[in-house]
């Protein structure tokens, strides 16, 4: 038994693993979208500045690129560029969608494209400016964009790369593409210079971690809280799991009117006996399933199951307008529910249904150790007992006087049972029947 917990506790751990992988490699696609998003953002608006410019201070352009230099080359450089991350953009959005992650090569071959892109502004500024004003002009500030938007790949060695492709591009390219003069170029001045820009690389990698970090624990937490979301909805509704979670188990009970309904099946044990373990458990959850969905359409919730029965609540443990209505409804669904399933089963079942509107103490009660959402209180004992009547008058669905009372003429179809003695009741109290 022992074995078999142990390996039930390694599957469940390695499931909550795979969610939180997966969870996970979603949101850093998401966050690379953003970040491609930003970078065709920021390469449009610098095309559109470069043509106004050209349109509205030509001389300007000509006196600093001395005539050499014409839209079309920077276009020849942005509308790739835009293309390239638009592919790219692309490529993340499809493998999202399969719930694939995106291959580490092809993070790196991207970072390596894209980091190249100033490269080649550079040798056009180059050509124009010559070298000395180029590297000193806004070519070389382009890497900086890069390095900062890297932080939302959430990777410390991608943003790392990017830098040091920054940092390699830039050094060679004063190196080794023209020469001042004769003179030999400062490799200590240019390296300084790439040095910085491989230090803002390392940094923002860095800071791209810590959001990783952030987003790692924000998305194990929300996935742990599924799972127990997951398993413990198996056993109570999943209003309850919620009210449990966001509102602790220590909260103060309250004081809340509610529409109380008891659903049984009747003679289920004396047909259970006749038909196999398996079988038993299939017919009640199947009919379970049925009546559980219904309830869920009406707003209200499953609170605790009772053998071949269980308990359901209007108006707790979230608000719920006109609980009585909403519970009525949902009684004559069920009931009509059933009646279309025993038409198609070999093991038909007959429904007692008992329904009672008024104030339940409802909260978390239970010992230090172990507690559970319920409702206590005579409203609770009075449905209980309704439904029980349901075997003495041959009849599937009752209701107290004060759900009669709330539901007014839409009620008219109701027939009047009397006063009727109730066990554990001192005087008797009105019913009716719905059919």
């Amino acid at each position: 038994m022992f074995g078999l917990r142990g390996k039930k506790s390694k599957e469940q751990g390695t499931q909550v693993s795979a969610d939180f992988q997966h969870a996970l490699a979603q949101e850093v696609m998401a966050t690379d979208l953003l970040r491609i998003k930003a970078l065709i953002a920021t390469a449009l608006v610098l095309g559109g500045i470069v043509a106004v410019v050209f349109l509205l201070a030509p001389e300007a352009v000509n006196s600093v690129w001395h005539g050499q230099l014409t839209p079309r080359y920077l276009y020849s450089i942005i509308v790739p560029f835009v293309l390239f991350e638009w592919w790219v953009m692309g490529a993340i959005k499809r493998h999202m969608r399969r719930g694939l992650d995106l291959p580490v090569y092809r993070r790196y071959l991207g970072a390596l494209i894209e980091t190249s892109m100033p490269t080649i502004a550079l040798a056009i500024h180059i050509d124009s400016l010559g070298s000395v004003a180029a590297l000193g002009f806004v070519a070389p500030m382009i890497y900086f964009i890069f390095i900062i938007l890297s932080t939302l790949r959430l990777d410390f060695w991608l943003s790392a790369f990017t830098g040091a492709v920054a940092a390699i591009q830039l050094f060679c390219m004063a190196m080794f593409y023209h020469k001042v003069g004769d003179a030999e170029p400062s490799a200590f001045y240019h390296a300084a210079r790439s040095l910085i820009i491989f230090v803002c690389g390392v940094l923002a990698g860095a800071v791209g971690h810590h959001l990783r970090r952030q987003f790692e624990a924000s998305i194990m937490a929300a996935t742990a809280r599924d799972r127990i979301t997951n398993l413990f909805g198996q056993h109570v509704s999943p209003q309850v799991v919620e009210r449990l979670m966001s509102e602790g188990a220590g909260k103060s009970s309250d004081i809340r009117r509610v529409a109380v309904m008891f659903v049984d099946f009747r003679s289920f044990t004396a047909g259970a006996r006749t038909r196999s373990p398996q079988e038993v458990v299939d017919r009640l959850d199947g009919a379970f399933a049925v009546l559980v969905d219904i309830l869920d359409r009406h707003g209200g919730i499953v609170n605790k199951f009772l053998g071949d029965g269980f308990l359901a609540l209007f108006g707790a443990p979230l608000e719920a307008p006109d609980p009585a209505h909403r519970a009525v409804a949902a009684a004559r669904e069920m009931l009509a529910a059933n009646a279309r399933v025993n038409e198609a089963t070999s093991w038909p079942l007959r429904i007692g249904i008992g329904i009672h509107l008024g104030e339940v103490v409802a909260g978390n009660i239970g010992s230090p150790r172990r507690k559970e959402y319920t409702v206590i209180g005579d409203t609770v004992n009075f449905a209980s007992r309704l439904e029980a009547l349901n075997k003495d008058f041959n009849s599937q669905f009752l209701i107290s006087e004060a759900v009669h009372e709330a539901l007014g003429d839409e009620c008219r179809d109701a027939v009047p049972l009397g006063q009727v003695e109730v066990r554990g009741y001192d005087r008797p109290m009105n019913v009716w029947q719905l059919g």
